[in-house]
């Protein structure tokens, strides 16, 4: 076959699949087609998450980085999530009509005005994935770091717009089950990418895997958002000025309706001091709990199945803890299960310190010791009792933050609240990455565990919430 033959082949091709992708469903056309749009797009920010939390840091201890470096580049993947709140104002602006020919072409009603953004960060998501693909960790971290953040930056903004998408087509009495369905869909995304790629890894190679989660980011994008058709919302009032300044009054306009949001009660202000602070402990969900599975001696099948374990442990009881805060109160049950958190966590400070294994082991060091049976079998055994406990303490952190939201700006405040919760994030996978090579295991998940129990001293100021504050 001549290379014109093949040129004209491959545009019959394209021509039929594109003929075929314009026949799938408008997912947005019905009630079971939206909500499972909606779980779809979470996945995909589960996805990317899970990667690079779980098996690219497991892959680093594996290939001989430190706990300080995995910690570090952990912790840079929460920072564009703490500041994705700064996107809201330029995807509802730049959604407009009022910036020129390009801009109309991208995002105008033809396109929707939110399913726009969802495309070009999921196309921008795979380009990041097949762009950190050949760049080795080991030789350069700065430049794997990079490219790894500008992933979440693409993916931060995709919740961004997902977000408003739902708020503008959700039907108020399918907000509570697709609300649920979205979280589990970003749990079922971060096993996928978490624990679904270490158990592949055997079968692909490490490199493979990137292909498969840019496989599955793409796999979405061609099923939802580019069969979607958004409906035209109401139009926009042109701004005098230039399309900069148009910009900048959304901004400024979107921090002053924030600081009136946290200043309106005190409960609204006390909550801006307890996102900051961690809600229990975090070591045995970050980077330190990837560098000890590695250095426990479990292979990938092994910290895989036991990721996945933990995310199906969480995932139930994160609806457990919700149910319960309703029926008994939201500051008790929060305060038992942030108490909750540290008990493993102390737990399994005191199983190292009797073991011996106090600091970092590289799993390249020639003559390692090997790690105790008893000390792999209670890892195993807390790291779940832990999940356990996250869950309950997730689904009431959450809703606590919902009770002191001010509705007229909800999205703003809400959206707020969440971004500063993954400062706590970032901030605390850091500090442990340096603490453990300094301090080592023990004394690390000791301060981790008092430290998340300072959130509880704030929990009288918040007043009364959820069931608390109605009437008897």
């Amino acid at each position: 076959m001549s290379e014109s033959d093949w040129f004209h082949y491959i545009l019959r091709a394209m021509r039929i699949g594109a003929v075929r992708l314009m026949r799938l469903p408008d997912l947005l056309a019905s009630r079971r087609g939206r909500l499972a749009a909606f779980f779809l797009l979470y996945l995909t920010e589960g996805i990317p998450a899970g990667f690079t939390a779980t098996a690219i840091a497991t892959q680093m201890r594996r290939q001989g980085l430190g706990p300080a470096e995995i910690g570090a580049f952990v912790g840079s993947l929460y920072l564009p999530w703490a500041f994705k709140w700064a996107m809201g104002p330029f995807v509802d602006t730049l959604s407009s009509d009022r910036f020129g020919p390009f801009v109309d072409v991208l995002s105008s009603d033809r396109w929707g005005r939110r399913r726009m953004w969802i495309l070009l960060t999921q196309g921008m998501m795979v380009v990041t994935v097949l762009a950190a693909m050949p760049v080795s960790f080991t030789t350069q971290l700065g430049l794997f770091t990079a490219i790894v953040f500008v992933l979440n930056i693409f993916s931060a903004t995709q919740d961004v717009a997902i977000d408003a998408l739902a708020v503008n087509v959700l039907r108020p009495e399918e907000r509570g089950l697709a609300n649920g369905l979205m979280f589990g869909g970003q749990y079922i995304g971060n096993a996928l990418g978490g624990s679904g790629v270490l158990l592949l890894t055997p079968l692909l190679g490490f490199k493979g895997t990137f292909l498969f989660v840019a496989g599955l980011i793409a796999l979405v994008t061609i099923l939802v958002p580019v069969p979607m058709r958004e409906l035209p919302g109401p139009p926009r009032i042109k701004a005098a000025g230039s399309r900069l300044k148009a910009v900048g009054l959304e901004l400024v306009r979107f921090v002053r309706d924030s600081i009136r949001a946290f200043l309106g009660s005190r409960a609204a202000t006390v909550a801006i001091a307890l996102a900051l602070l961690p809600m229990g402990a975090y070591a045995l969900s970050l980077a330190l709990q990837s560098n000890l599975a590695v250095e426990l001696g479990l292979d990938d099948r092994r910290i895989g199945m036991l990721g996945l374990a933990s995310t199906v442990l969480s995932a139930g009881f994160c609806i457990l803890g919700g149910w319960l805060s309703d029926r008994f109160g939201r500051r008790r049950t929060l305060a038992l299960f942030i108490a909750g958190t540290t008990l493993p966590t102390f737990a399994m400070a005191l199983a190292m310190h009797r073991f011996g294994w106090i600091m970092p082991v590289s799993p390249l060091a020639p003559g390692r010791p090997i790690p105790p049976h008893e000390l792999v079998a209670l890892f195993w055994g807390l790291t779940l009792a832990y999940a356990v406990f996250q869950g309950l303490m997730y689904g009431v952190g959450t809703a606590i933050y919902m009770d002191v939201t001010t509705p007229a700006v909800a999205a703003t405040q809400f959206t707020a609240y969440m971004a500063l919760c993954n400062v706590v994030y970032s901030y605390s996978a850091a500090w442990q990455g340096h603490a453990v090579e300094r301090w080592g295991y023990p004394l690390t998940l000791t301060v981790d565990g008092l430290f998340g129990l300072v959130s509880l001293l704030l929990l009288p100021f918040m007043g009364r919430l959820g069931r608390e504050s109605s009437p008897r």
